[in-house]
């Protein structure tokens, strides 16, 4: 192994994660907290920006400490024991294989539009088995490749800052200023507070996909150094973009008319009769979503080693090879076996399954909050001193707070009331999974 030496720079790592955190869910997603809080909306991202940085520097004082492939799932299980570490790194991977298998049906949709000759079924295994065999390559190529997609996805969103400019300046030819244009029409506040409230769930969906960081700790060459400075530079970067976009989007049309099956993007550059806007966004959106499959396999494969190497997992995932060819692997047969499922479950089921997503993703980021407050009791700060995490233990009190009063939200938007049934069904059935385990293993004894 030679990590240290060819592993991924601060750069590599700050654009997997970029590359993962923006996708569908901000391109397209974003219209219903914009639509739900007007323009109070760039506060519930600025609040989901300060949340975010919380927990990544909860986990980057963890992973400075102990860079390894398990990250948060190990951190766990040091903290609480092997049963946190059995369910929670399961329940991750399990959110995150039917949240992509759902991905893959989407960006299919978007395909067949250009290939209409090609099914959906053939068309979702390909993109499917596409990410598989790229992962496989390797991390130096696969961080070349997530780099070239999510540069383009970065730059896609500075040229809507740079057009939304220019027609709010005036600078587009036979255009006159827009000006304040429609955000002088809007209501801060329009629902109230709870109108940020009720928009604060999917806002942290748009970030989430940013603990891949942790994950991808043991690709570095310095965990110590690169790993709180791509922290950083995503959580900047992050927060720039999302706030400064929709703050330059409110002006050019009114929220209540987005609607969440157009891109907002989209939305606003058609008002303005800029009609090749949606060809060029649906194309951006395509390759987000691809980029975040790419990212989010990377990660399923060190999950599964982990649990592997652990007796967590079938031995047959056990590899000691610096690329986890087996958990890569199995995670895209199960990514295609989720995907498929959609062409037989009915669609109420498939839905209520895929939905445990989200669910996945705030657990885990939970787990994270939890195993760092025990972490800071019993072992301090990381070697050296280099606490990183503000205010502690006070801020681990705040997110840890708002992210179950998150979880507790998810009936209250539509859609999301199944997410949260069956993410505790996850929950419930890895925990019994663990429970059999273990009479397993005393039977064996």
């Amino acid at each position: 192994m030679n990590k240290k030496h060819n592993g991924l720079s601060v750069l590599g790592l700050t654009l997997l994660a970029l590359g993962t955190v923006v996708g569908g869910s901000f391109y397209l997603g974003s219209a219903i907290p914009i639509k739900e809080s007007g323009p109070s909306v760039i506060i519930a991202y600025i609040l989901g920006g300060a949340l975010v940085y919380l927990i990544l520097f909860a986990l980057s004082e963890m992973t400075v400490a102990n860079p390894t492939p398990g990250s948060f799932r190990t951190y766990a299980e040091d903290a609480f024991g092997p049963y946190m570490g059995f369910v929670v790194g399961w329940v991750y991977w399990t959110g995150l294989v039917l949240a992509m298998s759902s991905e893959a049906t989407a960006v299919s949709i978007f395909l067949r539009s250009w290939f209409p000759e090609i099914s959906l079924p053939v068309l979702g295994a390909i993109i499917i088995i596409g990410v598989i065999l790229a992962n496989l390559l390797g991390t130096e190529m696969l961080s070349r490749l997530e780099s070239g997609l999510a540069a383009i996805k970065l730059f896609a969103i500075f040229g809507f800052i740079l057009v939304g400019l220019a027609l709010i300046l005036g600078f587009l030819p036979n255009g006159a200023p827009v000006g304040f244009g429609e955000l002088a029409n809007e209501d801060l506040l329009p629902n109230g507070i709870g109108g940020i409230a009720g928009s604060m769930l999917i806002v942290i969906f748009t970030y989430a996909g940013f603990e891949i960081i942790g994950l991808a700790a043991t690709e570095t060459k310095n965990p110590d150094r690169d790993v709180p400075r791509a922290i950083l530079y995503t959580v900047l970067t992050l927060v720039g973009l999302y706030t400064l976009s929709i703050s330059i989007l409110l002006p050019l049309i009114p929220t209540e008319n987005l609607t969440e099956e157009v891109s907002p993007f989209v939305s606003a550059l058609q008002a303005h009769n800029i009609e090749w806007a949606a060809k060029v966004i649906n194309i951006i959106l395509v390759i987000a979503i691809l980029s975040t499959m790419l990212a989010a396999t990377f990660g399923l494969g060190r999950m599964l080693r982990s649990l592997a190497d652990e007796g967590s997992a079938p031995e047959f995932m056990k590899d000691r090879n610096d690329i986890p060819y087996r958990g890569i692997i199995f995670s895209g047969v199960a990514m295609l076996f989720a995907f498929f499922l959609s062409f037989i479950l009915p669609a109420e089921i498939y839905i209520f399954l895929v939905s445990s997503g989200g669910f996945a993703l705030l657990f885990t980021y939970f787990i994270i909050v939890l195993t760092h407050y025990r972490f800071r009791k019993k072992h301090g700060c990381p070697p050296n001193g280099r606490c990183q995490l503000p205010g502690f233990p006070f801020t681990s009190w705040v997110s840890g707070v708002a992210l179950l009063i998150i979880i507790s939200s998810m009936p209250l938007i539509k859609g999301q009331g199944s997410g949260l049934i069956a993410g505790l069904c996850l929950v419930v059935f890895y925990s019994i999974m663990y429970r059999l385990k273990i009479i397993n293993k005393n039977t064996n004894i």
